[in-house]
């Protein structure tokens, strides 16, 4: 997320705040950075781990259910860093939304078409029938459904729509915000129910219900919540940093113990860890928490110029593009007769197949990254460009300068 640019180090909260520097000036929120790099790193996880794990593997299903937090977790961000950014510079939406489309809907178009058209291209029975093509793209993109990780993006555009609703939501309702989140989660823990122990009563979605906002409305509001009281909230889990890390850890206990008794109940390995159940409110809830909580810690200790700093900064600024061609590497990987999948036994594929997807995914983003086709590739403006120059020339100037 943007801000003005962050003081000196230390970036110690007792300077200021945990959102403004000493001199007032808003606070580049490094903690967002490192929730954001460990959520996709996570993203990776579920989607390597669901292509290489044997359906018997208990240890790997399992970790499966615990990494199925992402998809909450991502629209709790995506709710937070839009309300902080625009309360910080409110401006209006017909200069809102054409940014933000650019940033997010030119990449959701891209992508789909890639994916549709290779896995056209690759099918003997379908390859040159170009009507198909267009159907399925077309289709693909009213749905959310040209590959199984771009609804995030569909859903993520949809919350940028109702950015007008959930600011007034949040401002209208101050001083009745716990009981707005009260509301809110049990609103969430109905509809999560509805989908995990009662399928027909959302037979009428016809299996597009992660497709929608008002699957994660809980998440979009409490992340806009949070960011309306960033500065108390930050500082909070600064204080009670042991007790925010232990309850994260006793959460995801009580998640595997959930997981455990609906497998002993019947239910397959990887049924019992789906994303849409009633546990993942409080367990995603307790992600977004535990997450930013070592964030904080690491903002607090960030040596600006330092390897590390560098390293999270560039992991930040390169994440979305990871994130949009993560999938297309695993395809390739792990397509037909794969020759990762005869030469590496399980459960060894799981974490080899890993390591070569963000690899292969950072050196993939890196390249698009400095070409003109940064934009829609990676949602990124291309480093070549004179304007990201110039910025990156300010930005060497500034740490000179110290």
């Amino acid at each position: 997320m943007s801000a003005a640019p962050a003081a000196a180090h230390p970036a110690a909260p007792s300077d200021a705040s945990p959102t403004r520097t000493a001199d007032g000036r808003p606070r580049h929120l490094y903690e967002v950075d490192v929730l954001r790099i460990l959520t996709f790193a996570c993203v990776i996880g579920v989607h390597t781990t669901s292509h290489t794990a044997a359906t018997d593997d208990v240890g790997q299903n399992a970790l499966l259910g615990l990494l199925h937090f992402t998809r909450l977790v991502f629209f709790s961000l995506t709710a937070f860093v839009l309300v902080y950014s625009y309360e910080i510079r409110p401006r209006p939406m017909a200069q809102f939304w054409p940014k933000r489309f650019l940033l997010v809907g030119v990449p959701y178009l891209a992508w789909s078409f890639v994916y549709v058209a290779s896995s056209w291209l690759l099918s003997s029975s379908r390859r040159g029938d170009v009507p198909d093509l267009v159907r399925t793209y077309a289709e693909g993109i009213v749905t959310g459904v040209a590959w199984y990780h771009l609804y995030f993006l569909l859903v993520t555009m949809q919350v940028y729509l109702l950015l007008p609703v959930v600011v007034w939501l949040v401002r209208r309702t101050r001083g009745h915000h716990v009981t707005v989140l009260v509301v809110a989660a049990v609103v969430q823990l109905v509809v999560f129910a509805g989908y995990k122990y009662f399928p027909a009563s959302d037979a009428w979605l016809h299996g597009y219900q992660k497709q929608f906002f008002f699957s994660y409305v809980f998440f979009i509001v409490s992340g806009a919540i949070a960011a309306d009281h960033a500065d108390a909230f930050l500082r909070f889990i600064r204080v009670h940093r042991r007790g925010v890390l232990w309850g994260f850890a006793a959460v995801g206990v009580g998640t595997l113990g959930v997981w455990t008794v609906q497998v002993l109940l019947g239910q397959s390995l990887y049924a019992a860890g789906t994303p849409l159940q009633p546990v993942q409110v409080v367990w995603s809830s307790a992600v977004f928490v535990g997450f930013l909580t070592i964030g904080a810690r690491w903002a607090d200790r960030r040596r600006r110029g330092s390897l590390l700093a560098r390293v999270v900064d560039y992991g930040s600024d390169r994440s979305f593009g990871i994130f949009l061609s993560h999938p297309f590497v695993i395809w390739l990987l792990l397509y037909g007769d794969s020759w990762l999948e005869g030469h590496v036994a399980k459960p060894w594929l799981t974490l080899v197949t890993y390591v070569l997807v963000v690899v292969l995914s950072v050196a993939l983003t890196e390249a698009f990254r400095w070409t003109p086709l940064s934009v829609p590739l990676t949602g990124r403006p291309s480093l070549a460009s004179r304007a990201q120059r110039e910025a990156r020339a300010r930005k060497r100037a500034a740490v000179a300068a110290g």
